[in-house]
């Protein structure tokens, strides 16, 4: 099939599925317009577990950046209900994976003979399906534990055509709610970040280096790399026993979740701020627990380097809302990144109000994130007719901005679900202003940057 075929099925699929819930939506409200108040609510919780039902299976099985943006979903959203919720988080690990014979394909095409006769063991059932490819469990001649990425064949086609449907999107947002919004720019820094995905070969060379940067580090593991078996479709890297994040959530103490949270928002700071490069991935299934909270960090497929200057533009806009908590400063700094355009008239305090709304733990000295406070933070950004419709309105998200805000959504919803408590502000400053640890792990992380020179 060519590439301009599959981006039309899959276009036409996107469409039915649009229309498939319009439909189903026009029914609900028909039937709660008719339906006594105390049973409403039920009634809007079954359709949205009927929705997210459909969601789920059609993207799992579309793969690609579309089922990225589920997976994305999946996670962030906290207003679905519970089993909504479930449903969508299949598409964190568990998606619909290609048939054996299929893995097994690709494989011999890139390593050069069957799976069965590279590896000394090879499990011909997926442990893990998602947007790009999926990982089998192997044993290498050599008797190393390792797990196999296989990429699906013809994903490329599907994420070019799922940009190109992006492209559109956001141009229709756009027109009617954020008209400030720079989408080309937007979308080539999605295009090209998400790109990068479909070489295995440079998500190898991403992994060894977070390796060399994070070896020896207290609290975040990074697996080896087999380049002997890595190629632009098959990565191979070390195996990692682990809780899944559904299954770590429901067993792990209080004390064990405070420690992966933290190890979890550290290892990002340290990233974006120290090293200049980061994982822009940050759903829960590219994460493996141990009972006492313990991270080992998968996937690096998508992964953000700052190009020189970058982070000073956006830097000053961070310090305006966390050092300083000041809304002259901040529309200053907004503007003079291309957040705002000069002469835009609008009240600083009203800025302020609107796009601190995802760092409010890091404006007081204490803060437990949740699920709720999860919730009501998106539900502020994305209320395009509501108190901050005017900021809506004229803001602009610099391309150099999205994978960064992206990992703040999906960090944020993280540590929600585990109910993190821990002095933000105090922690943050560590990496803003090399202020002194705040906490035992950032007391463990200074000593092994001390003693890595």
């Amino acid at each position: 099939m060519t590439g301009r075929a599959v981006r039309l099925r899959r276009t036409l699929r996107v469409w039915r599925l649009t229309a498939r819930n319009g439909i189903r939506f026009v029914a609900h409200r028909v039937r709660r317009a008719v339906t006594h108040e105390s049973k409403r609510q039920d009634l809007d919780d079954q359709f949205a577990i009927r929705t997210s039902e459909d969601v789920a299976r059609e993207l799992g099985n579309m793969k690609g950046a579309l089922m990225k943006f589920g997976q994305l979903l999946s996670f962030v959203v906290e207003a679905l209900p519970l089993d909504a919720q479930q449903a969508l988080s299949t598409l964190q690990s568990d998606a619909p994976p290609m048939a054996p014979a299929t893995a097994s394909a690709v494989v011999r095409a890139e390593l050069g003979n069957a799976p069965e006769k590279v590896f000394l063991d090879w499990q011909p059932t997926p442990v893990a399906a998602a947007s790009v490819g999926q990982v089998h469990r192997a044993v290498t001649r050599h008797g190393l534990d390792v797990a196999v990425k296989v990429q699906y064949p013809g994903v490329g086609d599907a994420i070019h055509s799922d940009l190109d449907n992006a492209d559109a999107l956001y141009r229709l947002v756009g027109a009617f709610a954020l008209k400030g919004l720079d989408t080309t720019a937007l979308v080539d820094e999605l295009r090209s970040r998400m790109i990068d995905e479909l070489d295995y070969r440079l998500e190898a060379s991403n992994q060894l280096e977070f390796g060399r940067a994070f070896a020896g580090h207290p609290f975040v593991h990074i697996p080896a790399v087999d380049t002997e078996h890595s190629t632009e479709r098959v990565l191979t890297t070390e195996w990692v026993d682990g809780l899944g994040f559904p299954e770590f959530l429901a067993t792990a103490s209080t004390r064990a979740k405070q420690h992966a949270g933290e190890a979890i928002w550290r290892f990002v700071q340290h990233s974006a701020m120290r090293l200049a490069v980061f994982n822009g991935d940050p759903h829960p299934g590219n994460y493996r627990f141990r009972d006492d909270g313990s991270v080992t960090f998968l996937d690096f497929g998508l992964v953000k380097r700052w190009r020189p200057g970058e982070w000073e533009q956006l830097l000053p806009s961070l310090q305006a809302m966390v050092v300083h908590r000041d809304p002259e400063r901040l529309v200053a700094a907004m503007e003079s990144v291309g957040f705002l355009r000069a002469g835009h008239g609008l009240d600083p305090e009203a800025v302020f109000g609107y796009v601190s709304a995802p760092y409010l733990p890091y404006q007081t000295d204490r803060f437990t994130f949740t699920r709720t406070f999860v919730k009501d933070s998106l539900a502020t950004i994305i209320d395009v007719k509501g108190p901050h419709a005017a900021v809506i309105e004229q803001l602009n998200m610099p391309a150099s901005f999205v994978i960064l805000d992206r990992v703040v959504w999906g960090v944020n919803a993280i540590l929600g679900k585990l109910e993190v408590e821990a002095p933000w502000r105090a922690m943050l400053l560590e990496y803003l202003d090399d202020a002194p640890p705040s906490t035992p792990l950032g007391e463990a992380e200074l000593a092994w940057r001390s003693a890595s020179g």
